[in-house]
């Protein structure tokens, strides 16, 4: 087909330049029929040939389908379609199924602007996680804003529970002098026990928290954010502005961070729907007053005291005195310590630890431990032995040695007690020294260390020479006489000439024991 400028050349040379059919074919190329064509008929329109499309047959029974289901998707029209003789795409089928689709209208809302102290809204955010030196904790975000002044305040935990999610809003009020007429949350498992349609049943403890703080729950329908958007927005803000490009050592150090951030930033920026900055906008004196009395919310559970005083709480173990063995202790815990309590009374308190896998206090109630039972001042009094001779001797040898010594048929308790008499009487170095020396001859007693003891503290005095009755006698020298000739002698007079060890038993011989002399006048 020929396009417009073209068809436009070819009317205006036949008909205003009188161009013969014959020249315009020479000049543009063209045959004689198609200048003709379109002389009789400027506008050529295509022919159209009518092909059906593989979905025509089965339009009647999608249109049913909708019609039934308007929400039925097209993965679920293509399975019933299938078995009737549709073998289209399924990318066709989808782009039909858009088109035809009965549209929901969307819904229209009107903007809420609460008045001062009326609402503040409550939600939570999770931020990935903390490491502790190979222990990880999940991190999330609790987020207050007051809906009037968008006032924000954040507190980072690594817990959802009831008694973290309570110390929050506490920790909240606090630092924003009051509470609200209406706080509105979604339907978090920590204040919403149950929901069926606009009906809303309340955790007891939860409506009990709320009216002791003197505020209205409200709880927002599922799968509406837009019911508490100032919260939505207010965490995706935190994770905009605050959250990238930071690095924190543990939760305390998470919560600095964010308390410097909301102080100086986030409650302090000119906010884009007030034009206000919600420092300047929020009003505390609007808000409800607090209780006098602060109520306890700490995180509680029970544990049984083992018998190696320990007892367990979030992956560690906390040791307690050994009265309590055998009993079960209420703890009680926050983001900062752990307390351990007998009923009413307080038996021990520890710095929360977030890693897992810990023991605290076993040093401290084992050493009172040990001022009590007999078996444990044996276990003291080893222990002072060995810090006795602690540098004097090898602390590996000195063990090994009481390891042996108790495997002895004698009293450890006993043996022990005499060697730490003996380091009084002779002194560690002494002790050391002759512990040693047993150790050598596997002589496991504190008798054969006392022993050693004695000998070196008072050695054998050398014996006097020999004194006989003649003068003369005493005054002869011998000369030294090798005893191996006579065992030479012995053996040669023994045996036959020929004898082969003869001639080995000669050459042995030393030829400097006697001199030649003496050998031949013998």
């Amino acid at each position: 087909m020929l396009d417009t400028d073209q068809i436009n050349e070819l009317h205006r040379l036949y008909w205003s330049e009188h161009w013969s059919i014959r020249r315009m074919e020479r000049h543009l190329k063209m045959s004689w029929k198609t200048i003709r064509k379109y002389l009789n008929a400027p506008e050529q329109v295509p022919a159209l040939r009518h092909r059906p499309g593989k979905i025509e047959p089965f339009k009647g029974n999608i249109a049913e389908w909708l019609e039934k289901d308007p929400q039925v998707t097209a993965a679920v029209i293509e399975q019933k379609l299938r078995p009737l003789g549709y073998n289209g795409g399924h990318s066709i089928l989808q782009e039909y199924i858009r088109k035809i689709r009965p549209q929901t209208p969307k819904r229209a809302f009107v903007r809420m602007e609460p008045l001062a102290g009326q609402r503040f809204e409550v939600d939570w955010g999770h931020f990935g996680a903390l490491n502790y030196s190979g222990d990880s904790r999940k991190l999330y975000a609790f987020a207050l804003v007051d809906a009037h002044s968008r006032t924000l305040y954040v507190e980072f935990t690594h817990s959802q529970s009831f008694g973290t999610f309570a110390r929050c809003h506490i920790h909240a009020f606090d630092v924003l002098g009051g509470v609200a007429r209406e706080i509105a949350y979604d339907n978090l498992a920590t204040a919403v026990a149950e929901r069926d349609g606009r009906l809303v049943r309340f955790l007891p403890r939860f409506l009990g928290f709320a009216r002791d703080h003197g505020f209205f729950p409200h709880a927002c329908n599922p799968a509406s954010g837009w019911e508490k958007g100032k919260v939505e927005r207010a965490i995706g803000y935190l994770r905009q502005n605050f959250w990238p490009l930071r690095e924190f050592t543990d939760l305390h150090d998470v919560n600095r961070q964010v308390r410097q951030w909301l102080a100086d930033v986030a409650n302090q920026r000119l906010h884009r729907e007030t034009r206000e900055r919600p420092a300047e906008r929020f009003k505390p004196e609007a808000l409800r007053p607090l209780p006098v009395i602060p109520y306890d919310f700490r995180d509680s559970s029970e544990a049984l005291v083992h018998k190696d005083l320990r007892l367990p709480f979030d992956g560690n173990r906390y040791c307690v005195p050994h009265r309590y063995v055998g009993r079960r202790l209420t703890i009680k815990a926050d983001s900062s310590s752990v307390t351990i309590y007998d009923r009413f009374e307080e038996v021990v308190s520890y710095a929360r630890s977030w890693r897992r896998g810990q023991t605290f206090g076993a040093a401290r109630f084992e050493k009172l431990l040990a001022e009590h039972r007999p078996a444990a001042r044996r276990s003291q009094a080893q222990q002072r032995l060995l810090d006795s001779l602690d540098g004097m001797c090898s602390r590996s040898v000195l063990e090994a040695y009481l390891r042996d010594m108790a495997d002895t048929d004698r009293s450890l308790g006993r043996q022990i007690s005499e060697l730490l008499e003996l380091i009084r009487q002779y002194g560690p170095q002494d002790v050391a020294v002759a512990i040693e020396k047993a150790a050598a001859a596997r002589a496991f007693a504190a008798d054969y260390v006392t022993n050693i003891l004695r000998r070196q503290r008072s050695p054998r005095r050398p014996q006097p020479p020999l004194r006989l009755r003649d003068p003369l006698l005493n005054e002869l020298a011998t000369d030294p006489i090798s005893l191996l000739r006579y065992d030479a002698f012995i053996l040669e007079s023994g045996k036959e000439p020929d004898d082969p060890s003869r001639t080995e038993t000669t050459a042995t011989e030393p030829e400097s024991d006697e001199p030649p002399d003496r050998d031949d006048d013998r």
